[in-house]
């Protein structure tokens, strides 16, 4: 269930609050004048007495509108609190997705252009056919190397991959990759 469909069901729980609230003081209402009207009156009417609350009951709620009760200042102030809170929470939502905007962005340079294994910027980078991340030429050339010698798959060394058998045949040269990283090593000088 969606937050404002909550926030409509709490609403309606509390205009049924009111409903009941001002039906109990109409009950009271149609009742006390009743009561009075016992202490005048011959035992023998007493047995009418209900119908006359619940007929004097019935008319008085009969009065009441769904405009009186969304006026109903429980009801109007419940309104308020909800759109504060969603006044909030919206904010709060936009500030968190800037956020996390910009640690995307960040995160993305540095994945960009920093190699996986070396933590330094790529000079020669090599994209994995199969997994899409890209290493330095020479780190993940000497990697594939060594675990070869000790008979070992090469796992991709990007945190999370599940790319566990990283080969030679599966990288290619990303020539587009190099010249943005040669284009960030020119505007820097």
């Amino acid at each position: 269930m969606h937050y404002r469909d909550k926030g409509l069901d709490v609403q309606k729980v509390r205009i049924d609050e009111c409903f009941f609230g001002r039906s109990s003081s109409s009950h009271f209402a149609a009742s006390t004048p009743t009561f009075f009207f016992v202490n005048t009156q011959q035992p023998e009417a007493m047995f009418s007495l209900s119908d006359k609350v619940k007929e004097q009951f019935t008319e008085r709620i009969a009065r009441l509108s769904d405009a009186e009760l969304q006026s109903h200042p429980k009801v109007v102030a419940f309104m308020d609190s909800m759109k504060t809170s969603l006044t909030q929470a919206n904010q709060e939502s936009v500030e968190n997705t800037e956020e996390l905007d910009e640690d995307i962005a960040v995160t993305q340079s540095q994945v960009n252009f920093t190699c996986p294994l070396t933590q330094v910027e790529m000079v020669n980078p090599m994209k994995n056919k199969k997994c899409n991340h890209h290493y330095d030429e020479a780190a993940i050339l000497g990697l594939i190397k060594a675990k070869q010698g000790q008979k070992k798959k090469c796992r991709c060394p990007v945190v999370g991959c599940g790319n566990t058998d990283v080969r030679q045949s599966d990288l290619i040269p990303d020539p587009m990759l190099r010249r943005k990283i040669q284009k960030r090593h020119s505007s820097r000088t």
